[in-house]
C-alpha cells in the first residue's frame, strides 16, 4: 500500500516550526534574550511534536523535538578527529608568558609585538562538534587528541548547543567543526553535589568532574537531568568558509547560534596579555561559573600556520595558568576551635599544601554532621580548596587511598577550652559550649570586640589578648578599660612604649559609632551590616534594648532568626550588666550616620557566595554607607543580587525573578573602588 503523501504545506510548517523553535532557543539558552514567552514558546514545540507524530516520515534525528529520547547505549563508539585536538602548553609566571612572545619574535623573525586574542580558559570536559550543511551529525569527547568518545545523544540533550546552525545572518558551510568545552555552573555543581549526598553517592570533586562525569552516560536521559553548558572557542576542519583571523572565527560562530564567552578581548603585545590574567585572576570567584587561567592565542590564522605545532602543542597559544584552588594533602588531626558564640567547629589539621598563592595547614569541617557526611578520619588523604578569602574546606575524602589505620572522628563531650559538656540545641547542627565564661568564647568575643569594624582597638591583637585573658586580667570586654600600663608592663613582649600605645588605643576606642557599638557585643546573627541597619532605625543603643519582637521584625532586612537572637541577648541580665560597665567605664555611643545619598539611596542589595577582595561584612557596609539597604532574601523588590563564588539558592531565585546579577568586579565599580 502506498504512503500517503504528505501535504506541502505540512512540509513547510514543520521547517518553519525548526528554524523558529531553534532560533528562539538560541536567544533563551545563548544569548539569555528570549523575545517570546515560555508558553508561546511551547506552543511552538507541541505543535511541531504533534505533526512529527502525525507524519513520522517527517522526524529527523536534528528535530529540536529529538534533544531527548534517545534509548541507552551499551558502550560510546570511537571518534577520530579529523584534525588532531591537541593540549596547550601552560606557564604559571609572567616570565614564561614574556618568554613565548620572545619565542614567537625568533620564530618570526619580526620584533613587533603579535596580536592576540585573550579568552577565558573554562575548566571543564573539551569536546567537538561537527555540522554536516548545518546540521549537527556528531559529537565527540577529545580523549586523546586523535581519538574520543562518541557522546552525540549527550551532547544533544545541551540546550546551548544548536542542532541546526542558524543561517539567518551568513550561510552555513559544507562542513564545520566545533571545539568548546562543556562546563556546569557552580551552583548547580552545588546542588547537584548535596542531592547525590543525601542519596548516599559520592560526590564530585569539583565541576570539571561533574560535567565530564554527565558527559559520559550512556543514558542520555541522565545527562539531560544535570545542567551542562558549553562555551565554544575554536574550529577544526571547515570547508565552505574561510577566516583570516580567530577573532573573525569567534564572531561568525556567535551569528551561526553558538555560545562564545563574553570575556574575550583582543590584545597588542603580550603586556595585554599579562594584564588580561590579572583582571580575570581576581574576578574568577564572583563568576558562575570555574576558570582556571587564560589562554592567549595569536590571532592571524596565517600566522599561526606559519608557526605550527610541535608534538603535543600548538607553537601559537599558551595556557597562563592561576594559583591552584584545589589540592590533595593529608589529615594529620582533626580539632575543635571555640568561636566566641559558644559554637565549637572541627577543623583539620593537615600536611601544608600551596593553595591559592598560600600555604595553607587548615581547613574548616563546618560541623559534626558535615564530618559525617563526607567521613572524614584522621589520616584520610582529602581534596582541600580554597575560593577567594574564604577559609580553606575539605571537599571530599580521597577514599581509595585508605589503608585501614584511619581514625574516625568523635565530638568530643566536653569543651576543649573549659572543661564543661557541650551541647547541641534541638534542630541546629551546630554543638555549643553553654559555659558565659568558657576560655575559649571569652578570647573569640574580646577579639571581635576589638576588631577593625567593631570598637577598631589598634594593636590589640589575638595573641595580646590570649595573654590577658591567661593573667586574669581580662574576662569580659568591659575589663579592657580598666587595664593600666603597669597592668601590661609585665607580660611578656611588653615594654613601657608598646603597653602605653595599647591603653592609648583602648582610650580612643571609647567615642564609636553607633552601628559599631551594636557589632562590637557579638550578637549571633548581627553583622556590621545588620548593625548599621539597626542603629539607623532606632537611633540610640537604649530604643534599640527596649525593642519587642515585633518592633524588630518591622526593620527591613531583620528576619525571625535575626529579631529572635537580639531579643534573647538583651534578655539575659549579664548582658544588660555588661552594657552598664562599659557605659560606667566611658563607652559613648555617637549618633548614627545620615542616611547617604547618591547612585544607592533607595536601592536594596542581596549577597550570595564568597567575595574574594571585601569581606560580605564590608561590601554591606558599603552599600549601606551609601543609602542603599541590604536584605537576606531575594523578592521583586530586590534591586540587585551580588554575586561570588558557590552562589547558592538566592543566584537561582533572582534568575526567575528577573534581578539583575553583578559580579564582584561590576559590584565594586558600582560603589566607586574600581575606576
Amino acid at each position: 500500500m502506498a504512503q500517503k503523501e504528505i501535504p506541502q504545506e505540512v512540509v513547510a510548517r514543520v521547517q518553519e516550526l525548526r528554524e523558529q523553535i531553534n532560533y528562539h532557543n538560541y536567544r533563551y539558552y545563548v544569548l539569555d534574550d528570549p523575545v517570546i514567552s515560555d508558553a508561546e514558546f511551547d506552543r511552538l514545540l507541541q505543535e511541531l511534536i504533534g505533526l512529527e507524530e502525525r507524519y513520522p516520515r517527517l522526524l529527523t534525528p536534528d528535530s529540536p523535538s529529538q534533544r531527548v529520547g534517545a534509548a541507552p547505549l551499551e558502550k560510546f563508539e570511537t571518534v577520530r578527529h579529523r584534525l588532531p585536538m591537541i593540549s596547550l602548553d601552560d606557564a604559571f609566571s609572567e616570565g614564561e608568558v614574556r618568554e613565548f612572545e620572545e619565542r614567537l619574535q625568533r620564530f618570526l623573525r619580526s620584533p613587533e609585538p603579535l596580536q592576540y586574542v585573550l579568552e577565558p580558559k573554562m575548566d571543564g570536559c573539551a569536546i567537538e562538534l561537527v555540522y554536516e550543511q548545518g546540521r549537527f551529525r556528531v559529537g565527540s569527547t577529545r580523549g586523546d587528541g586523535v581519538r574520543g568518545e562518541n557522546v552525540t545523544q549527550n551532547l544533544k540533550t545541551i540546550h546551548t548547543i544548536p542542532l541546526q546552525i542558524l543561517t539567518r545572518e551568513e550561510p552555513a558551510p559544507e562542513l564545520l567543526e566545533v571545539r568548546g568545552e562543556v562546563y556546569m555552573d557552580l551552583s548547580e555543581f552545588q546542588k547537584l553535589n548535596e542531592q547525590r549526598l543525601s542519596q548516599g553517592e559520592p560526590a564530585f570533586a569539583n565541576p570539571r568532574n561533574a560535567a565530564a562525569g554527565s558527559l559520559r552516560q550512556l543514558d542520555p536521559g541522565i545527562t539531560a537531568a544535570r545542567p551542562l553548558k558549553i562555551f565554544c572557542y575554536g574550529v577544526g576542519e571547515v570547508r565552505g568558509r574561510s577566516f583570516a583571523s580567530h577573532w573573525e572565527v569567534l564572531q561568525t560562530l556567535k551569528t551561526w547560534g553558538f555560545r562564545v564567552s563574553e570575556l574575550i578581548e583582543q590584545g597588542e603585545g603580550i603586556d595585554a596579555a599579562i594584564a588580561y590574567h590579572c583582571r580575570l585572576e581576581q574576578q574568577r570567584h564572583g563568576l558562575p561559573f570555574e576558570i582556571d587561567g587564560i589562554v592567549i592565542k595569536v590571532d592571524s590564522l596565517s600566522l599561526q600556520e606559519r608557526l605550527g605545532a610541535k608534538a603535543r602543542s600548538p607553537r601559537w597559544a599558551l595556557a597562563y595558568k592561576f594559583a591552584a584552588t584545589q589540592e590533595t594533602t593529608r589529615v594529620l588531626d582533626i580539632v575543635v576551635n571555640v568561636g566566641r558564640t559558644g559554637a565549637v567547629t572541627p577543623m583539620a589539621v593537615m600536611q601544608p599544601v600551596a593553595l591559592g598563592g598560600v600555604t595553607v595547614s587548615r581547613a574548616t569541617l563546618h560541623n559534626e554532621d558535615e564530618v559525617a557526611r563526607k567521613d572524614v578520619r584522621v589520616g584520610d588523604w582529602v581534596l582541600v580548596q580554597r575560593a577567594g578569602d574564604v577559609i580553606p574546606e575539605v571537599v571530599k575524602v580521597i577514599s581509595e587511598h585508605r589503608t585501614g589505620q584511619e581514625k574516625p572522628f568523635q565530638m568530643p563531650k566536653l569543651c576543649p577550652a573549659c572543661g564543661t559538656p557541650l551541647v547541641r540545641p534541638p534542630g541546629e547542627k551546630v554543638t555549643r559550649c553553654p559555659n558565659p565564661d568558657c576560655f575559649g568564647a571569652q578570647t573569640r568575643a574580646i577579639m571581635h570586640f576589638a576588631s577593625k569594624g567593631a570598637m577598631d582597638i589598634d594593636g590589640l591583637g589575638e595573641k595580646i589578648i590570649r595573654q590577658l585573658v591567661s593573667a586574669g586580667l581580662v574576662r569580659e570586654v568591659s575589663d579592657l578599660y580598666r587595664l593600666t600600663e603597669g597592668d601590661l608592663v609585665p607580660l611578656e613582649r611588653f615594654a613601657e612604649k608598646s603597653a602605653q600605645n595599647i591603653i592609648n588605643a583602648i582610650e580612643r576606642s571609647k567615642r564609636v559609632p553607633l552601628h559599631r557599638l551594636i557589632n562590637a557585643l557579638g550578637i549571633r546573627y548581627v553583622g556590621e551590616a545588620t548593625a548599621r541597619i539597626l542603629a539607623r532605625h532606632f537611633q540610640s543603643l537604649d530604643r534599640l534594648i527596649k525593642a519587642s519582637r515585633d518592633e524588630l521584625l518591622e526593620v527591613e532586612g531583620v528576619g525571625e532568626q535575626v529579631a529572635a537572637s537580639i531579643r534573647e541577648y538583651f534578655d539575659l541580665p549579664r548582658h544588660l550588666e555588661l552594657l552598664r560597665q562599659l557605659k560606667e567605664a566611658g563607652v559613648e555611643e555617637l549618633p548614627p550616620e545620615a542616611p547617604a545619598t547618591g547612585p544607592l539611596a533607595g536601592k536594596t542589595f542581596v549577597f550570595t557566595g564568597g567575595l574574594a577582595h571585601i569581606s560580605r561584612e564590608e561590601a554591606k557596609a558599603q552599600v549601606t554607607a551609601r543609602g542603599g539597604k541590604v536584605s537576606s532574601s531575594v523578592s521583586a523588590k530586590t534591586d540587585y543580587v551580588v554575586m561570588g563564588a558557590d552562589p547558592g539558592s538566592k543566584y537561582a531565585k533572582a534568575e526567575e525573578l528577573g534581578v539583575p546579577l553583578l559580579d564582584e568586579s561590576a559590584f565594586e565599580e558600582l560603589i566607586g573602588r574600581r575606576s
